[in-house]
């Protein structure tokens, strides 16, 4: 086998969808089915495993968005560092991108964003082109959280098992507080990344130090009660023009704290 057919063999394989991420998937349709059929005996702990593993896979696809943007910008390194297989593992900063949005998710029912992708910005040229990598991750828990709440805004999830629309509509909060929060011009997020190429370089070297405490900022500041209920009064006026009720939502999360019962 020639150098070049070993490359393409190679980057073909980086590009194969991951049996990680296609596990997680699996999880995702089981305990929705689960939460669906009422087979499960707890299904709390069903709903649990329902919005854990959506929420996973949420954060695979928003980072595999910015991979993606990123090597059609003209970062071909993506592909050697098998971002384009979905996979978790495979991330620079997994304990940012997976674990850390996990645990807040368990602490606060936050969906907050985590790490990211190491794109090679030297690769990429133009403004526009560096702030759609940084967006185009926020745009897909954007896109993601208008097909969770599709049903209810067409009427359709009416008829549905109450504990499954529940499940769908906590999910579905979680990914439009995902998607607000990583638009959030804070350094670290990227909201910060989109604003950031239109920036002077002396701002940039300045806001540089702060960016690795961006997002235990955030966090920190949504723990103050008055900020965090009128962030959640516009999560809430949000999932209402699709329909959803905060009513839903609450129940979908006290569904999801089996633990607590």
């Amino acid at each position: 086998m020639s150098v070049i057919q070993m490359r393409r063999t190679h980057s073909g394989g980086d590009r194969r969808v991951s049996p990680v991420f296609l596990g997680i998937a699996a999880v995702m349709v089981v305990s929705g089915w689960a939460v669906w059929s009422g087979f499960a005996s707890d299904r709390g702990f069903a709903v649990f495993l329902f919005v854990v593993s959506g929420w996973v896979v949420s954060l695979c696809l928003h980072e595999y968005a910015h991979a993606r943007t990123a090597l059609h910008s003209g970062d071909t390194s993506i592909t050697e560092k098998g971002y384009l297989t979905l996979n978790p593992l495979k991330y620079t900063h997994a304990l940012l991108s997976i674990v850390l949005p996990v645990l807040f998710l368990l602490m606060g029912g936050i969906g907050l964003p985590g790490g990211a992708v190491f794109i090679e910005r030297g690769r990429i040229r133009g403004r526009i082109r560096h702030s759609l990598v940084s967006a185009a991750g926020p745009l897909v828990n954007a896109l993601f959280a208008v097909l969770l709440m599709l049903p209810f805004a067409l009427g359709t999830a009416g008829g549905w098992p109450l504990e499954f629309q529940y499940a769908l509509a906590f999910l579905a909060m979680l990914q439009v507080t995902a998607a607000l929060l990583n638009f959030l011009p804070v350094p670290g997020l990227d909201g910060y990344g989109v604003i950031e190429p239109w920036l002077s370089y002396e701002v940039k070297r300045q806001v540089a130090p702060f960016a690795p405490f961006g997002l235990l900022a955030v966090f920190g500041v949504l723990y103050i009660h008055s900020v965090n209920t009128r962030f959640f009064e516009l999560i809430y006026t949000i999932v209402g023009w699709f329909g959803v009720d905060r009513y839903s939502v609450a129940n979908g999360d006290f569904l999801f704290r089996f633990w607590q019962r």
